[in-house]
């Protein structure tokens, strides 16, 4: 595991997510709050999660802060799965019900609706925050055993059984954006190479993707660490531009990402920037960052974008707008919808092998190694110490594209990341 930074404020949240942990903690229904598994119809053991002709899957998103634009599009993404899923019969004769619950990307409300919903689902189809599910890990790992699917890809969650990250995690990503920006935006060995990034596992976990790639690279960073309340990066840019970056790297939340791509333009501080799968949401083309925006910056992304020529990805686009026709498109849709088909699939295989409970469903997802959700990259399941894949979509913010977004580079993975393993 990468080693996080003792930063006073990563320990002084760290501190407190312990404090509300153990309180959390005390709670708990007697016998941890677990009901007895028992054989259902068709022989099919079920647990937790699992009663009468419902399969409980629960939710725990940001519609209210940071990430709010994502996680609403996350979250309709697995509603509509859902929908589509019941009307097709369900899963093992069970209709699936999602419960949400909205933390706005606030660390206490995040492990509050932990603790209210687990003992009452299956698992979590969808956890926003890399901070918020690293705090619950060990309650997971030591306790609670239920599949969480995290829209998090920090490689401090790897190494579980039961919490998988769906693609290449955050360092890895870094080191193929950074791969890229060389290859193709002129960045090279001698150069400084500004990073702007979230304190916490996100952030941090990014930045070491980017020390690595220096290291191997040749390249010198120049770290410039933010909070998710920091939205204006006027300071940053001028910290960067003094000195003397040729491009930079974004760990963090999409309005934070637009300031530095139009501070950046205003200040003529012409290099090419770019951000992780999360740092972009498309409604930032409608601002005055727009045009900045689809000149100097790019995504690196664990799937083709909503917009993609595949048939799997204009099937979504095509149900989405049915069932959300006042809503816009973006990369949250695919997160989402991907997420939700993993945990489908694992419930199937939970089905066919008679154990519909929360060690069976875990057991399951662990013998999908090639998981095609239609998006461009095949994931592997079956190594919890491994991220499911190491390849990464490079993107840029085109307005004429469906969902903002169009490819610049398809799936590929460095030759630095290949040979990287997280804690090197």
């Amino acid at each position: 595991m990468v080693r996080r930074p003792g930063a006073p404020a990563a320990k002084a949240v760290a501190g407190a997510l312990a404090v509300l942990l153990v309180l959390a903690g005390c709670s708990s229904k007697a016998k941890d709050g677990k009901e007895s598994d028992k054989e259902g119809a068709g022989g099919v053991k079920t647990g937790v999660g699992v009663s009468g002709k419902t399969i409980a899957l629960g939710v725990l998103t940001d519609m209210t802060g940071v990430y709010a634009t994502l996680g609403k599009s996350v979250t309709q993404a697995q509603q509509l799965y859902v929908k589509q899923t019941n009307a097709d019969g369900g899963v093992c004769g069970h209709q699936l019900a999602l419960t949400v619950r909205d933390h706005g990307y606030d660390p206490q409300r995040a492990v509050a609706g932990y603790t209210e919903l687990e003992p009452k689902v299956l698992g979590f189809t969808q956890f926003i925050g890399s901070p918020f599910v690293a705090a619950v890990k060990q309650r997971v790992d030591g306790r609670d055993k239920g599949l969480v699917l995290p829209q998090a890809w920090s490689a401090h969650l790897l190494g579980s059984p039961y919490i998988r990250v769906i693609g290449s995690t955050y360092d890895i990503e870094t080191i193929n954006a950074l791969d890229f920006l060389m290859k193709k935006k002129g960045l090279k060995k001698g150069d400084k190479v500004g990073h702007v990034y979230f304190e916490g596992d996100y952030g941090e976990n990014a930045l070491a993707g980017s020390k690595y790639m220096a290291e191997q690279s040749g390249l010198t960073v120049v770290e410039q660490k933010i909070k998710p309340t920091d939205n204006d990066m006027t300071a940053q840019v001028a910290a960067l531009k003094q000195a003397g970056v040729k491009a930079i790297v974004i760990s963090a939340g999409p309005r934070q990402a637009a300031s530095l791509v139009g501070v950046a333009a205003a200040g003529r501080f012409d290099v090419p920037i770019i951000g992780n799968n999360s740092a972009f949401a498309p409604q930032l083309l409608a601002t005055q960052a727009g045009p900045a925006l689809m000149k100097n910056y790019y995504v690196a992304s664990p799937s083709l974008p909503i917009g993609a020529d595949t048939p799997q990805a204009k099937k979504l686009v095509e149900d989405y707008k049915a069932a959300y026709p006042k809503d816009s498109l973006d990369n949250g849709v695919v997160a989402g919808w991907t997420a939700a088909l993993a945990f489908g699939e694992a419930l199937k295989k939970a089905c066919a092998g008679k154990d519909l409970t929360r060690e069976g469903v875990d057991k399951a997802l662990l013998t999908i190694n090639d998981f095609d959700a239609g998006f461009g990259i095949t994931q592997d399941f079956t190594d919890p110490k491994a991220p499911s894949s190491k390849e990464s979509v490079i993107l840029q913010p085109d307005k004429n594209a469906v969902g903002g977004m169009k490819v610049v580079q398809q799936a590929a993975a460095s030759a630095v990341a290949e040979g990287y393993t997280p804690g090197d």
